[in-house]
């Protein structure tokens, strides 16, 4: 396995100067962020044992905390999970994947902030639009969508995975309603008008629609059953970043190798790129600083606790019994002499020496 960090720190300097009209003031953060990540040349944190008769004291490299780094976001992908699972509701679960065609993802690329709101706006109109027509449903929707930016091969591929519950509530006269299909709505109608949702959006910011736009776009519907696989599954990629440590095989020749799972074949493949081209496919996904990877709609907003905690209650659903006691506290500091607890005492500080350490702290 390979450390993300000694990619970053032997092929920085060649990414930047190759791609230098790509990179963003965000794709520099982010590199300086993970280069240092838990690195013994990168800022510690100072540890000290709860125990009164060890007091020991340890300098333990720092997290970067960055959204993009393998290393971090555990905790948080954990949060992120428990409570997905904690507000599902029973009914049947699909899973509904919107794509921008090829066309037009240079255009996305360029204008990423703009475009991804559009993708988010467009997609949730849609969904509720049809949610509202279904003879079905007939209420409002409730969904979870997560925004994905690149392929298994690490190439710009920007998409939305929406998790939906098959149900609707109707607030004017207290109606939960349910579907149980294997599909919730018709894909190629959903395609057809997200598709024009999203160009007319596009046209009103000003964004020029390419001559070559395909009339067909694709959206897949599928059932998921009562969707917790799902939400493990999108949680895990919302946080840890775009390739796993492990799934870097080597770093030789000017080169990286990674493997990835082929979509259709279900077989594991290997790419090998240049240093620099790796770095190149992982700042292309990068999102905007401040804009949220992750948004729920309709019943399943976080304004609607209420709400769901009546749904739950009235629909007899424990949450609790059904995914286990709370999983979200962070792993503790264990001490390397007597084993205890340890707690942070400083952080963001340069390791000195041992007999300096000993002195100042003793």
């Amino acid at each position: 396995m390979m450390l993300l960090s000694t990619i970053i720190n032997r092929f920085r300097d060649k990414f930047l100067e190759q791609y230098p009209s790509l990179v963003l003031p965000g794709h520099k953060t982010a590199l300086q962020a993970m280069a240092l990540c838990r690195q013994d040349h990168g800022p510690y944190m100072l540890a000290r044992c709860t125990d009164r008769d060890c007091g020991t004291l340890t300098y333990i490299p720092h997290s970067c905390g960055h959204r993009n780094c393998p290393h971090c976001q555990n905790h948080e992908s954990s949060r992120w999970i428990e409570k997905q699972l904690n507000k599902r509701l029973p009914a049947t679960y699909y899973l509904i994947t919107f794509t921008m065609p090829t066309q037009l993802r240079d255009q996305a690329w360029r204008n990423q902030k703009t475009v991804y709101s559009l993708l988010f706006a467009c997609v949730r109109d849609t969904l509720k639009t049809f949610t509202r027509n279904d003879r079905k449903l007939g209420g409002e929707a409730g969904f979870t969508a997560i925004l994905h930016t690149h392929s298994r091969t690490l190439d710009y591929h920007p998409h939305i995975h929406v998790l939906m519950p098959g149900a609707s509530i109707d607030k004017q006269v207290g109606l939960w309603r349910k579907k149980s299909a294997k599909y919730l709505f018709n894909h190629k109608a959903l395609a057809k008008v997200f598709r024009a949702k999203m160009l007319k959006a596009s046209v009103d910011q000003g964004l020029e629609v390419p001559k070559k736009c395909p009339r067909k776009w694709v959206v897949d519907c599928k059932s998921v059953g009562n969707g917790d696989k799902a939400i493990v599954y999108l949680g895990r990629y919302l946080y840890r970043g775009v390739i796993r440590e492990k799934d870097i095989l080597s770093c030789q020749d000017g080169t990286v190798t990674f493997r990835y799972l082929h979509a259709k074949t279900r077989q594991v493949r290997t790419r090998t790129v240049s240093g620099e081209k790796f770095l190149y496919l992982l700042m292309l996904h990068v999102l905007p600083k401040g804009f949220r990877r992750a948004r729920c709609y309709g019943f399943l907003h976080p304004c609607s606790k209420k709400l769901i905690s009546l749904l739950q209650l009235v629909l007899r659903v424990n949450p609790l019994t059904m995914f286990g006691a709370s999983q979200t506290k962070r792993a503790p500091i264990t001490c390397p002499v007597c084993g205890a607890e340890m707690k942070i005492v400083r952080t963001r500080l340069i390791k000195p020496p041992p007999h300096r350490a000993a002195a100042c702290f003793s």
